[in-house]
């Protein structure tokens, strides 16, 4: 789990911010149309920080943006971290929302066109793109592209310099840090701090910090029991190689590790 940062450090590359950001439906359409280079007739959101989970078994999907315009569906997101596992990420992602769409039963010319847009902070393919857009194609003609309505796009906020359009170019140069004079960036800029500035979503986000230290402290007291069992065990171990009698090493390890004789026997 990644920490975040303190509220007022925060910067429109921080999930949490960004999600509060594309809450401004006029922003939102204006980001995706300069992304997507497409025009938006309107968005509904569907959720913010979208929630997918089809079965009470099945592994839950938070989704940062998740808008719907007519006849397609985007899911943005920002992403700060390199886990190694955006491609397979990409694809889980893309198929619980054709799951999302459609109910059981239903014709599956109901599927809406449907984008995955991972907007990093990092390179995920180092290949020095700012943009990698990716379609399903016949290997044998690829020329043939399947029209199956699925489009996946990564943008690479660490080379924007090699964005070939203008607005996609100067946007992910504020992802990164840098400073632009772009109108675009301006409106951004002043949406931050707006957001910033809503005591409701800075308690929100204070409540979300203390849950995952929650989480991490409770991850390491649990690392740190199981620790102390391995070394129980291992002493124990080494012990009993040595043919030491087996009193004696209950005293040992009841010493050693302030076991009461009834744990220190269930280590034997």
């Amino acid at each position: 789990m990644e920490r975040r940062e303190a509220w007022e450090e925060l910067e429109i590359k921080n999930d949490f911010l960004f999600a509060k950001v594309m809450r401004d439906k006029r922003i939102c359409m204006m980001l995706l149309e300069k992304l997507l280079q497409t025009k938006i007739k309107d968005v509904v959101y569907l959720e913010e920080q979208k929630v997918l989970d089809i079965e009470k078994d099945a592994k839950s999907v938070r989704l940062d943006v998740y808008v719907e315009d007519g006849n397609r569906i985007f899911d943005l997101e920002m992403q700060a971290t390199n886990k190694k596992n955006l491609p397979y990420r990409s694809r889980y992602y893309q198929g619980m929302i054709d799951l999302n769409t459609i109910e059981k039963g239903e014709s599956y010319k109901k599927l809406k066109e449907s984008y995955v847009i991972f907007i990093c902070t990092f390179d995920p393919f180092g290949q020095g793109r700012a943009q990698y857009t990716f379609e399903n194609l016949c290997l044998e003609d690829r020329e043939l592209k399947l029209e199956d309505g699925t489009k996946k796009i990564f943008f690479n906020a660490g080379d924007y310099i090699n964005a070939e359009n203008e607005d996609v170019r100067e946007f992910l140069k504020y992802v990164n840090g840098g400073k632009s004079d772009h109108p675009f960036v301006k409106e951004l800029e002043k949406k931050v701090e707006q957001v910033k500035a809503n005591k409701e979503w800075r308690l929100e986000y204070m409540t979300l910090l203390m849950r995952e230290e929650e989480i991490r402290e409770e991850a390491r007291e649990e690392g740190r029991e199981e620790g102390r069992k391995a070394g129980i065990y291992g002493t124990v171990s080494v012990l009993k190689d040595l043919n030491i009698p087996t009193q004696t090493i209950l005293l040992k390890i009841q010493e050693q590790y302030s076991l009461s004789p009834e744990e220190s026997k269930k280590y034997l």
